[in-house]
């Protein structure tokens, strides 16, 4: 194809080239306004077609400029389908230089991208030149183009922060509430109906109504908050809501330095609740090394902390005679005073002796743990039945469109059919598989009686293990590294243990049990 100027023919560059278009906006807010992906197709399009150029097809994306541009879904398409005619010739039109890329590294190998595979570029807004003033220059403007980009991003970030300073929330809606206009306070997050159920699940996680999170998970299906899943595959998601204080009404962000502070929005739970929440988190996330050093001379070491500074009190021989505990931090007081191991170590078994689980709570922990358990169980089966129905259903209609497939006498019937055989079986993914013929409460019977054995007598449990066995032992009865006062001794008001629990446990449900054989005391 030519094209006439002052008498003279010239070969026209875009000669039986492939017209493509590539647009892009930063977000769907762009995507709908004037700068918008529309506005873009019809310009280029335009150009296209003042030029004698077919415009074939056009590749969208809605995506931010920074970045590797193969991250793109448009950009990637679009070089895909260059890839697969690689015997034909495209002329790729796109409306300006920061569409194409805001990033200079980016910028410069996606130009390599498209010169590799013989393929003309034109922007509309600036004429690319294959000479050294010319690559020099389009170098600068993708440099400014990243400029702007990081300048933009970094007033969105300190426009954010002081958001997230003044008490809003300024990312997605957070499960459970949705963005309300206000005038007082603009984009505000505001309970919606989702919060009842969350709220009953929190409320039931802290008070112990629920157990483990898993029953969490299993309520919140129940009731519809989350969907298309099993409850053990929101486990992820429900940690992240138990730790976070925005449902108590507070505000934080680490990553941006923004500490803890009220919030403008609503809680749905109070703060002395988000605490429980977090005392029974810490207990269940506390898994404490044991030292590879301990030794049989000072059992223990590493399981005894100062109670003036907190710090561990390590241990040692004076001439090999004097074995002695002591506080190794210089800024205490109590720094370099000496405690006999016999003081210390026989503290501790006095306090083992004490730390013993009653007989008759012992019996009715037993009683509503078995409660629990036979619970728990049933939930288990009522489960599987649906799911062994659920996947019966599937598996019937999934043979029934097999052969239907088989029967099909045309192409295109066979394909809706196949979707549809498609679908099911994505469906039979996440129906849980049937489980074995397994009597469940015998791990849990076994478990239990071991467990209140142990708590019933921990001293002479104790006494008959080895140091390493010892320091799994004390981490099963205590949560935490025990105080010890050179003064007064171990600090019991500061001795959070098992046995408590246990007894706690038990005291709160004695009302759910027919005590029968027990005698409480009066």
């Amino acid at each position: 194809m030519t094209y006439h100027e002052n008498n003279t023919v010239i070969e026209n560059l875009y000669a039986n080239r492939i017209g493509l278009v590539y647009a892009r906006v930063s977000s769907k807010k762009q995507e709908t306004e004037g700068s918008g992906l529309d506005s873009q197709e019809e310009r280029c399009a335009r150009y296209l077609q003042s030029i004698g150029v077919l415009h074939e097809k056009t590749y969208p994306d809605t995506y931010s400029g920074g970045g590797d541009f193969m991250d793109r879904p448009g950009m990637k398409r679009l070089l895909a389908d260059i890839d697969a005619r690689p015997h034909k010739k495209f002329l790729v039109v796109f409306d300006d230089l920061k569409r194409f890329a805001r990033d200079t590294t980016f910028h410069l190998k996606l130009r390599a991208a498209f010169k590799s595979r013989d393929v003309l570029l034109q922007c509309l807004n600036y004429n690319f030149e294959d000479n050294p003033e010319g690559k020099f220059a389009e170098t600068v403007f993708a440099a400014h183009g990243q400029l702007e980009r990081e300048q933009n991003q970094r007033q969105v970030v300190q426009k954010m922060k002081a958001r997230l300073e003044a008490g809003y929330w300024s990312f997605v809606a957070k499960k459970g509430y949705s963005f309300n206009k206000e005038s007082l306070h603009g984009k505000i997050l505001r309970p919606n109906p989702e919060s009842d159920v969350l709220i009953e699940a929190l409320e039931g996680f802290a008070n112990r109504t629920f157990v483990r999170k898993i029953d969490v998970c299993r309520f919140l299906v129940e009731k519809d908050f989350w969907k298309g899943q099993s409850p053990d595959k929101y486990i992820y998601r429900l940690s992240k809501i138990l730790v976070d204080p925005f449902y108590a009404g507070y505000i934080e962000y680490h990553d941006w330095e923004v500490e803890r502070r009220k919030g403008q929005h609503e809680g749905i739970i109070t703060l002395d609740t988000f605490e429980r929440i977090q005392k029974i988190l810490r207990k269940e996330n506390s898994v404490s090394r044991i030292r590879q050093d301990i030794s049989p001379d000072f059992p223990l070491r590493g399981l005894v902390v100062c109670d003036h500074c907190g710090g561990h009190l390590t241990a040692a021989w004076t001439r090999r005679i004097f074995p002695y505990y002591l506080c190794h931090n210089k800024s205490c007081d109590h720094y370099g005073k000496s405690i006999p191991r016999e003081t210390i170590e026989t503290r501790f078994l006095t306090l083992l002796r004490k730390n013993s689980l009653k007989s008759d709570v012992a019996e009715l922990a037993e009683l509503v743990f078995d409660r629990i358990w036979e619970g728990e169980l049933n939930a288990i089966k009522e489960h599987q039945a649906v799911e062994n129905h659920k996947r019966a259903y599937m598996e019937s209609k999934a043979q029934k469109i097999t052969d239907l497939i088989l029967g099909a006498r045309s192409d295109n019937t066979k394909k809706v059919y196949e979707i549809q055989l498609e679908k099911i079986a994505q469906e039979l993914a996440f129906v849980t598989e049937p489980l074995a013929a397994i009597d469940l409460s015998i791990p849990y019977r076994t478990a239990l009686t071991k467990t209140t054995e142990l708590l019933r007598n921990p001293y002479s449990i104790w006494k008959s293990m080895s140091v390493f066995e010892q320091h799994r032992l004390f981490y099963f009865i205590f949560d935490e590294k025990l105080p010890y006062n050179h003064l007064t001794g171990y600090r019991t008001d500061k001795v959070p243990c098992m046995i408590s629990l246990f007894e706690e446990f038990a005291i709160e449900n004695n009302y759910d049990v027919d005590l029968g054989r027990i005698e409480l005391p009066t």
